[in-house]
């Protein structure tokens, strides 16, 4: 009997995945759980198995082709399955959803819109997902009695989101001059641009693969919807480092984890975010919504490229625990095991561009949070040291600390009082600082 097999529902902020490769090929016999095809979504990476056991007949999408969830990509012959008239949706054992993270982030990560239950929210509207799926379908319905037809195609077959035309009929009707002149707009702005553009003989254009394109994605989602600002301190670190180097053999030999300058910096900023929580929040719909826990997402150099998993509720958690969770985290991105539960529901991000040599730098924030903190290199220079009313320069080792935040969100001063925060914690560490 021949069924359509369809894309799966991963997560529920993902609403859409990139076709990476078929790992089958057309009239190929599949058992069921084999992987039949790879994906990538603006989160993770990873193989779809076969929901059923029997003979590949169709391919009905591409590699490289961008599939909405739930969209049909491929029919099979198959006779292990009970007939009726729906296509076949996938359901995915929990320990076959594994792969590796997208490479969905540069100095910056950037990531999809988040759902979490853990918000502290001010008057904001409740509704049931039956009100939603209510106020989704009158809302669609209001959308194309608002216009034509002919209007409607016309938009369509060029590839016009018909909201951005302004109509000039009665009560604002979008017509069909409207939208004609608005094609012609658009097409005199897209000449304008190839114009300005100066190609030589000797270049040459490449097609930026799927994960390119994700992170481009990204870099302008947040870049033109978050108004960046920045700010940087210096942090003496000279007292971590002895820290790290007095405890580091004992640590390693009793937790079989390593100490580094990242796990101080993580643990120094969930304690910080706890009393700066407007740097814990999204801009939502004109209001500042707080996050309830801090979970903080970790800029992680994987198998696939950078990844960005999250340590849940931080802010509960003591600096032994934040370091088995670091820990455990970076192995599985770096094997590329991570699943998608492990990169869900950020709401502040660290990157540690430090390990690669970066001394300052200022990333793009992670949309929808409203900061994300760098760390940069320790480095050994001299600092002015002032003890007992007297300066002396001494040699120090000194970390620069960079906060890009979100400026609807926080001002100046709000912002340096969170790395102020961070800077007094870390330099308050010494070799007697318990670390559990």
């Amino acid at each position: 009997m021949k069924i359509e097999i369809t894309l799966p529902q991963i997560g529920e902020s993902v609403t859409e995945a990139v076709v990476i490769k078929w790992l089958k090929n057309v009239g190929q016999d599949i058992e069921k759980y084999e992987p039949i095809i790879e994906i990538i979504t603006d989160k993770v990476s990873m193989e779809i198995p076969s929901p059923h056991t029997g003979k590949l007949i169709e391919k009905t999408v591409s590699e490289g082709e961008t599939v909405p969830m739930g969209n049909m990509i491929a029919v099979f012959d198959v006779i292990d399955v009970v007939e009726n008239n729906r296509p076949t949706d996938i359901t995915i054992p929990d320990q076959s959803i594994i792969g590796s993270i997208s490479d969905v982030a540069a100095v910056g990560p950037t990531g999809g819109e988040f759902k979490d239950n853990s918000l502290i929210t001010e008057d904001l509207p409740k509704q049931t997902r039956e009100d939603k799926d209510i106020d989704k379908v009158i809302s669609s319905d209001l959308e194309k009695n608002r216009y034509s037809p002919v209007v409607l195609k016309l938009a369509e077959q060029h590839g016009i989101d018909i909201t951005h035309v302004s109509g000039s009929g009665q009560n604002n009707r979008v017509t069909k001059k409207d939208v004609l002149n608005h094609i012609d707009k658009v097409n005199v702005d897209e000449v304008d641009v190839k114009n300005t553009i100066t190609v030589a003989s000797d270049d040459h254009f490449v097609t930026p693969n799927p994960f390119r394109k994700i992170i481009a994605d990204r870099m302008v989602e947040s870049s033109s919807k978050i108004p960046h600002a920045w700010t940087s301190v210096e942090v003496d670190m000279t007292e971590v480092k002895k820290c790290i180097d007095s405890n580091r053999e004992s640590f390693e030999s009793l937790h079989k984890i390593k100490l580094t300058y990242l796990t101080f910096a993580v643990h120094a900023v969930s304690r910080a975010l706890t009393s700066n929580k407007y740097l814990n929040s999204s801009w939502i719909d004109n209001k500042i919504v707080l996050r309830g826990n801090v979970n903080l997402g970790i800029a992680i150099a994987g198998l696939d490229g950078l990844s960005v998993p999250v340590i849940h509720n931080a802010d509960g958690l003591g600096f032994l625990d934040i370091c088995k969770k670091l820990s455990d985290l970076t192995m599985r991105a770096r094997k590329g095991e991570l699943q998608l539960n492990d990169v869900e529901g950020g709401t502040f991000t660290v990157n540690n561009t430090g390990t690669l040599g970066s001394i300052l730098g200022g990333a793009i924030i992670n949309y929808p949070q409203a900061g994300i903190i760098t760390t940069e290199s320790v480095v050994r220079r001299p600092m002015v040291i002032k003890s007992n009313n007297k300066e002396d320069i001494q040699i120090r080792s000194v970390m620069n600390m960079c906060l890009s935040f979100d400026h609807r969100i926080v001002d100046g001063l709000e912002a340096s009082s969170f790395v102020q925060a961070v800077k007094k914690i870390l330099e308050s560490i010494n070799t007697r600082t318990n670390l559990t």
